[in-house]
């Protein structure tokens, strides 16, 4: 029979909301919410708050933004919460080790992969870009090492080739939060029978850089396919074409063995249905873009009024960090 526990929640993004949300619709009491501080956002830079706060302030639960845990202030502010537990997600700030052992029950982190596969800051869009067949969440027992702690539980998913990051992060949420619930409903338990990670298959989810977003052509079309999924909604690959930025939304491999005697980059065809360009093994179509100052547009808009900036024989060009 599960026991209502006092919560204090910490999480700063869309995917963390999602996991907040159902913990207030379930039988615990959430007693606080931490958040990072408020940021600036759009072409105003207004303050924004994260959609954790948002979410938060609408319910009226208790909202704490500190810069840092890492002093006696934020110690001391937890313990008079008396939680029973501290449930993390994408929280975005280090806990120390003052912290982890503040909650009755310590602290329990919702991650996005199996683990160990995947730890750090990425471990979605490395995921697809990797071509993995599944992924999944891992509610763990946190410690001081970076994904490091004993697994509670887990549950998986199967990845398929229409995934991008958004699509999966949604699933993921979902996912994720039932997991996390049912967790919850038993937690004494399943600390008890903690699992400690393996030792072997260890991967790094490194944070995405807009380099990250340059395609290499020379790389094989299913590389690329797979960055062009990983990336999507942002920050978006991008490649260089006649000297003008050029994002790349969405894309499939082509059956078409035009490329064999063009170089990477070329632009092959160019029909309704897509721009064929040249990989460094097979070739990509490109079937959703953005041109300089545009919105993002499908090939078959583009041909309707922008057809004289695409050139069958020109080239992308490779772009590499």
């Amino acid at each position: 029979m599960s026991t209502s526990l006092r919560v204090v929640f910490a999480g700063t993004p869309a995917f963390a909301a999602a996991h907040l949300k159902k913990l207030i619709e379930s039988s615990h009491d959430v007693v606080a919410v931490y958040t990072q501080p408020d940021r600036p956002s759009g072409r105003g830079k207004r303050l924004t708050p994260s959609p954790v706060k948002q979410l938060a302030l609408e319910h009226a639960l208790p909202v704490l933004q500190p810069p840092t845990l890492k002093n006696e202030e934020a110690t001391a502010e937890l313990a008079r919460l008396n939680a029973d537990v501290m449930v993390v997600v994408a929280y975005g700030l280090l806990l120390p080790k003052q912290i982890l052992d503040t909650p009755r029950l310590g602290c329990i982190n919702v991650h996005a992969s199996l683990l160990p596969r995947w730890r750090g800051a990425a471990p979605i869009h490395r995921a697809i870009e990797a071509g993995d067949a599944t992924t999944g969440v891992t509610i763990m027992a946190m410690d001081e090492g970076l994904d490091t702690g004993s697994m509670l539980s887990t549950a998986t998913i199967d990845i398929s080739e229409r995934h991008t990051t958004e699509s999966l992060t949604q699933a993921l949420e979902v996912l994720g939060a039932s997991t996390l619930i049912a967790t919850l409903n038993d937690l004494e338990s399943s600390l008890d029978g903690a699992t400690a990670q393996p030792a072997d298959g260890v991967t790094y989810a490194h944070k995405i850089t807009k380099e990250d977003a340059a395609i290499d052509w020379r790389r094989p079309a299913q590389d690329i396919c797979r960055k062009v999924r990983a990336l999507s909604p942002a920050p978006g690959c991008f490649s260089v074409y006649n000297d003008e930025r050029i994002k790349i939304w969405e894309a499939e491999v082509g059956a078409s063995a035009l490329n064999a005697n063009e170089p990477p980059g070329t632009l092959l065809a160019l029909t309704k249905n897509g721009l064929t360009v040249a990989c460094g093994d097979g070739v990509l179509v490109i079937t959703r873009l953005q041109l300089p100052n545009k919105k993002p547009m499908s090939v078959s808009d583009i041909m309707n009024g922008h057809k004289d900036r695409l050139v069958v024989g020109d080239r992308f060009a490779s772009q590499v960090k």
